[in-house]
């Protein structure tokens, strides 16, 4: 699970095979010390690390106090999987043009988190959006 080769086995109807120890929990994203990631459990007030493989291309949506999802496989985390939607600031984009509200282009904007995102022309710098975090696309401006 963790380094990701397939292995092929045949198997006769009357073997069994142990199943393997996955579980997933609802864990509290902390804090990035440039290595890890800690998240914790809110009932047990244990705290997890997690990698970044295990992290992936998520840790452009992960903001202080998230509940995420993490996948964890004999106790260790092997995937974190974000809120579905998150609010984040935009920290860089081009001006929009006066009259652009319905467009249908868009211009690219770099988020606070450092993800960049497609957006309308008219989203300006300093507002907060709403993005999907499967998709990594712009839901709307949030108020």
């Amino acid at each position: 699970l963790r380094t990701g080769p397939r292995v092929e086995k045949t198997f006769k109807s009357t073997d069994s095979e142990a199943g393997a120890d996955v579980v997933d929990m609802n864990l509290t994203y902390l804090y990035n010390d440039g290595e890890f990631w800690h998240f914790m459990n809110n009932e047990t007030f244990e705290q997890l690390s997690a990698d970044a493989k295990a992290i992936g291309d998520n840790a452009k949506w992960l903001l202080d106090q998230a509940e995420c999802i993490v996948t964890l496989w004999n106790g260790q985390p092997i995937s974190v999987t974000p809120p579905n939607f998150v609010e984040l600031e935009i920290v860089d984009t081009d001006p929009g043009l006066k009259g652009d509200t319905a467009g249908t282009g868009g211009k690219p904007a770099t988020l606070s988190t450092g993800a960049v995102v497609k957006v309308p022309l008219f989203v300006q710098i300093g507002e907060v959006i709403k993005v999907d975090t499967r998709s990594g696309e712009y839901v709307s401006r949030v108020k």
